[in-house]
């Protein structure tokens, strides 16, 4: 099945893919509110923990592989996170410096996360700064070498209260360190409709970048790559929101029942499918027609990689099935006939005035936008995920620089 994304010019997905990292990224911004609420920020940051251990490694693996860049350094990981959604450009600002392919070190010069809470008070951001990201940096490390091993210079709560950059680290890889194992939850994951999915493979006649070999870049310019790489890409990025949807439910599934555990992902799916919808219609600069609710919709990530999820489009419809991601207890388990809510959510946040008809069954339905209903009120779910900074987050212009190792430069 041909990506959605093909439809798109290469300039539209340079400008797509930075949305759909950041859209990723605020996932948990869609999810953890709920989780506070329903056991406590202590629980809430176990949850973190598992779901960002879970996931990070199996999409990092896929991603390496899509754009050829795999390999057992610093380096590898470095360019693994610029394509990872727990690290949108600018959003999270990371700057990196490699001394040798066994040793580097990173900065953030602006923390999205950090400025959401901050002001929820220094608990919380011990939660995030020191519980949930120990952890969770070496898992995604682990993708790359299990001994790799990612520490602290230093970081939040910050003193003085403005410090910058906002936390400092270093990644070293050293046989003695103790091997990092993939948690159970990697491993069960790793077996999942939507790690094991096959995408079209980049082609290497088309105009541009093929892969990301060679030097890594100080800030990926993803404009240089083919159009045919782009749409990879875009379809690997959505796929990790699938795989970190998948782990955060199986997270939630540990402490709750069925009912929990559907009320908190659909929160979480509701939430973030709407407030992504906004913003996508803003960046492709579509107007807030019925006509361009159906578009954003064909391309949020709830119903995307059609390779996965089994989207097919048509005029004035999407019929959903036929795809393996039936075969997962994720996102597409909570829409369908009699499930419209996140459905609504997306073509609202274009055109309040329009809504959704489904039909069929749940594993074989089609959804058409209707129109000339009473304006819809943002649903709440959107509006708590509307709470991040990310949610009026600008992108902005940057070049791209090659980073040379240290100790390869002249002094």
């Amino acid at each position: 099945m041909a990506s959605a994304y093909a439809s798109l010019s290469r300039e539209q997905l340079a400008t797509l893919v930075p949305e759909l990292l950041l859209g990723g990224h605020l996932i948990d911004r869609a999810g953890m509110a709920w989780c506070i609420a329903e056991w406590g920020r202590e629980e809430m940051a176990q949850v973190a923990v598992e779901e960002w251990s879970g996931a990070s490694p199996v999409y990092t693996r896929r991603m390496q592989r899509a754009l050829g860049f795999s390999g057992d350094d610093v380096v590898t990981i470095f360019k693994g996170l610029q394509l990872d959604i727990g690290a949108p450009p600018q959003f999270m600002d990371f700057r990196f410096t490699v001394h040798d392919p066994r040793h580097g070190e990173f900065r953030l010069d602006h923390c999205g996360a950090l400025m959401d809470v901050e002001p929820m008070g220094e608990d919380y951001v011990r939660s995030m700064c020191h519980d949930i990201e120990d952890p969770t940096f070496d898992a995604t490390a682990v993708a790359t070498d299990p001994r790799a091993q990612v520490r602290p210079v230093h970081r939040p709560p910050r003193v003085p209260a403005d410090r910058s950059p906002h936390c400092a680290w270093t990644v070293v890889i050293d046989e003695s360190h103790p091997e990092v194992h993939p948690s159970d939850d990697c491993l069960a994951l790793s077996g999942s409709a939507a790690a094991l999915v096959m995408l079209d493979p980049v082609d290497p006649l088309s105009p541009g970048r093929s892969s990301y070999d060679g030097p890594l870049l100080a800030d990926l310019d993803l404009a240089a790559f083919s159009h045919s790489a782009l749409v990879r890409i875009a379809d690997e990025v959505v796929l990790q929101w699938h795989l970190l949807a998948l782990s955060f439910i199986r997270a939630v599934r540990r402490r709750g029942d069925d009912a929990t555990v559907r009320r908190l992902a659909s929160k979480q799916l509701i939430g973030i499918a709407g407030l992504t919808a906004s913003r996508l219609a803003d960046a492709l600069g579509l107007p807030r027609t019925p006509d361009a609710a159906l578009e954003v919709l064909r391309l949020n990530p709830l119903l995307n990689p059609v390779a996965y999820v089994g989207t097919v489009a048509s005029r004035d419809a999407l019929r959903v099935g036929g795809g393996p991601a039936g075969e997962d207890d994720g996102w597409l388990r909570l829409v369908g006939p009699g499930a419209t809510r996140a459905l609504e959510a997306v073509v609202q946040a274009v055109d309040p005035t329009c809504s959704v008809e489904v039909g069929g069954d749940p594993a074989d339905w089609t959804v058409r936008v209707t129109t000339g209903h009473e304006p819809a009120p943002e649903p709440e779910e959107v509006a708590v995920t509307r709470l991040s900074t990310g949610a009026g987050f600008v992108f902005r212009p940057r070049r791209s620089l090659p980073i040379r190792p240290i100790a390869q430069e002249a002094p």
